[in-house]
């Protein structure tokens, strides 16, 4: 059964990885992935909220498997299938706490996790976020040890608490948003560790293990406290309360009313099993580690500034979905046991079938526009991306076609630290700039801008970054519109000089079938 399990994790995590395209954040981590160690410890800090020890395992990872598509996403699915066993392994430590079957908890966790279609999104992903749910497995696989450890009167020292702290420094350097989780996992370990049991040894390895992960994470915290006044004063999320219970609980079952309700009977009859064997405060500890850091980031988002709730959250599924596995073994009186029973049958079967429909519809985005434009790009013409991040997934999409497109970032690559007078930044990050009309304007009139036989203007989120279409306008002068392009944010308008004549000859397709990129043929 663990075999069938994990075999179809892993297709689902696999499977198609090489035709679906870098979205932009994606690019963001192979873009600083592929710079080297000085630009990852010198330069991401300045422009980047989040800490730079994600994009550094990434290089170290592409270092060592290649820094193609697949490459890149080979890291989030080892993860994601590594989360599964330490799942189990917790199950099996739960289930013997209360005195259920271990093996069939340890399985049921397993079957959860595996078919989850937020965790399977986030394995297929170049972000942290699979990391982070790895971590936080073994985060609650340490905690339940810990709970062991002490319910036998055992000292707090040992490598469960060991791991514990580990799990807490990764955490806070893997994400901005770590110090909610570290929060969370330090009132959690309260919960369990029976402070009225704690002697003098205890408490010293508690404060001082706290202490070295706060004094490993200050590089980190100063990053944070560097960016964060530019993100709250300028970002461009808005917080809306509509619907906000139903995202607040996406990361533990997905988009459907009906999981939420056989995650609901299952992780309920979980916590009454915990209730009934008295573990109380290791039930405490589990609500705490699944609820608190969501609860916050909502208050953030609704006073401070919006957050990515969904993404960022995910790992709060494991503890939620140990609470899922463990009511697998709830029984009361004869057929009591049906109710969990059903409740895991309808939460596995349902999901998988959405995952297997989620496989078959593939995500076409930036290789639908290598498939518009690369027919039509002469050469001499150059993409101007503005902003300039959407030159990030732009090349990376048209590096896996084979294709030579020249782009040229609006002001200048990822990121743009020193933009000229009168720029701001919309998005709260310092790397990409909005430029006022002047300055637009004499980009538009510079002779090499002049000399391009077709510009094919990139535009992404024009509303945010291009208000009223002044660089369009600009560039419009003296050039025709010669074709459009739109998908979701991405927009492509193609401006050729007036007096300019047709160009004989354009790109060559690869030798890959058009419509699929370049590694995707090799792949299959």
């Amino acid at each position: 059964m663990a075999a069938l399990i994990a075999a179809f994790a892993l297709w689902t995590r696999a499977w198609n990885i090489w035709a679906e395209p870098m979205w932009l954040d994606e690019a963001y981590s192979a873009y600083a992935a592929s710079k080297g160690w000085d630009f990852l410890w010198q330069v991401v800090p300045r422009y980047e909220t989040h800490p730079p020890f994600y994009y550094s395992l990434l290089r170290g990872w592409t270092l060592i498997v290649g820094d193609g598509l697949v490459g890149h996403r080979l890291l989030g699915v080892v993860a994601g299938m590594a989360t599964l066993p330490l799942l189990g392994l917790a199950g099996v430590r739960l289930a013997r706490i209360v005195g259920a079957n271990p093996a069939v908890v340890a399985l049921a966790t397993m079957a959860i996790a595996a078919v989850s279609p937020v965790l399977v999104w986030m394995s297929r992903e170049t972000r942290p976020y699979a990391l982070m749910i790895l971590v936080y497995a073994g985060a609650c696989l340490a905690l339940i040890a810990i709970a062991e450890r002490r319910g036998r009167g055992e000292p707090l020292a040992g490598r469960p608490f060991a791991g514990w702290l580990a799990s807490g420094t990764l955490m806070l350097w893997l994400h901005n948003l770590g110090p909610l989780y570290a929060a969370a996992m330090g009132l959690a370990l309260l919960c369990v560790v029976d402070v009225r049991t704690m002697r003098r040894a205890d408490w010293l390895w508690f404060v001082g293990g706290h202490l070295l992960a706060i004094a490993l994470w200050l590089p980190a915290l100063f990053i944070l406290l560097d960016q964060a006044p530019e993100w709250v004063r300028a970002t461009w999320l808005k917080y809306s309360s509509a619907d906000i219970a139903r995202r607040a609980t996406y990361m533990f079952t997905g988009g459907r009313d009906d999981f939420r309700v056989a995650a609901a009977i299952l992780a309920l009859c979980g916590g009454a099993l915990l209730w009934r064997a008295r573990r109380r405060g290791l039930l405490a500890a589990l609500l705490i580690l699944a609820l608190l850091p969501v609860t916050v980031s909502v208050l953030i988002s609704a006073t401070i500034a919006p957050v990515f709730i969904i993404r960022t959250m995910t790992a709060l599924a494991m503890p939620a979905m140990l609470l899922m596995g463990l009511g697998i073994g709830w029984s009361w009186q004869r057929w009591g046991w049906l109710v969990p029973a059903a409740a895991l049958v309808w939460l596995v079967v349902a999901q998988a079938q959405a995952d297997i429909r989620a496989r078959a519809t593939l995500k076409r985005d930036w290789y639908r526009t290598m498939e518009w434009l690369a027919p039509r790009f002469r050469p001499g013409d150059v993409v101007f991306a503005y902003p300039n991040e959407g030159a990030l997934p732009f090349d990376r999409a048209a590096r896996d076609y084979g294709l030579a497109m020249r782009s040229r970032p609006i002001p200048t690559a990822v990121p743009s630290l020193s933009p000229p007078p009168g720029s701001w930044y919309v998005s709260g990050s310092r790397g990409v700039p909005s430029l006022d009309r002047p300055h637009l304007r004499a980009i538009a009139e510079e002779p090499a801008t002049r000399a391009v036989p077709t510009i094919w203007l990139l535009r992404l989120g024009p509303w945010a970054y291009d208000k009223g279409d002044v660089f369009l306008e600009e560039l419009s002068k003296g050039r025709r519109d010669v074709g459009r392009f739109k998908d979701g944010a991405i927009e492509i308008v193609g401006l050729k000089r007036s007096d300019s004549s047709p160009a004989r000859g354009g790109l060559v397709w690869p030798t890959a079938r058009r419509g699929a990129p370049a590694d995707a043929a090799s792949a299959r």
